[in-house]
């Protein structure tokens, strides 16, 4: 495990929880959040919130130069509470707005663009560093990129298929589950085939594959996990 640099300084513990869409991270999070007393922190709504930006400003998403010149000008703020993350763009709650399922499919083509995910490193970085009680910071490149030196790195993972039927059920039938499928392992290759911060387990993660488990067992080994680090 690395230590932070000079001028930064680490105050609680850090939980890095990285997998695909779907895997559950966001459940995990929230859990871990409330059994240990961590500030639950969504790296992923910044890129979605980035990507609503882009959308309304009728930004090409797979244009790396345009989008990274949108940050220029860009306010992302996470604002956690007892219900999750309240989410504001330039000062403006957008949390409703970020799972629209247009906005999701470009948070994953924003995603690619090398500037962009040093731009949103930095960011949420500095988000973890200052969460005085600790932090547990889910997204897809948290415990290779974001947080090599967490204290606890865990990896969820599931097939496409159970990860699509949760998906399908958690959200509103906007798309057909062969569609949401298909969208899914879009983003999947996407993100594992990225040349910046590819979706891949950091050396020293906890592996954990739901495909056939049922959440409480998920949260449990989660928590487990946690506790095991917490104590020493």
């Amino acid at each position: 495990m690395t230590s932070a640099s000079p001028n930064e300084t680490r105050h609680g513990l850090i939980v890095a929880i990285d997998g695909p869409a779907g895997a559950g991270k966001s459940t995990v999070a929230a859990h871990l959040a409330r059994t240990f007393g961590l500030l639950n922190l969504e790296t992923g709504a910044m890129y979605r919130a980035l990507a609503l930006k882009a959308l309304r400003n009728n930004v090409v998403v797979t244009d790396g130069a345009a989008v990274i010149a949108l940050t220029h000008n860009t306010a992302i703020t996470l604002e956690p509470g007892a219900s999750g993350n309240r989410v504001l763009l330039d000062g403006e709650d957008v949390t409703a707005a970020l799972r629209n399922p247009d906005v999701t499919q470009a948070a994953s083509q924003v995603s690619i663009h090398g500037p962009v995910r040093v731009w949103m490193v930095n960011a949420q970085r500095a988000l973890g560093l200052a969460a005085a009680s600790g932090v547990v910071m889910e997204g897809r490149d948290i415990g290779t990129v974001v947080f090599p030196d967490a204290d606890v790195k865990i990896f969820l993972d599931a097939s496409v298929e159970a990860r699509g039927d949760r998906r399908f059920a958690q959200q509103p039938a906007t798309e057909s589950k062969e569609d949401l499928l298909r969208d899914m392992r879009e983003r999947d290759k996407r993100d594992r085939e990225r040349t910046e911060s590819p979706l891949r387990p950091a050396e020293d993660a906890v592996l954990i594959d739901t495909t056939g488990m049922t959440l409480d067992q998920v949260l449990e080994r989660a928590a487990v996990i946690v506790a095991n680090v917490a104590r020493h």
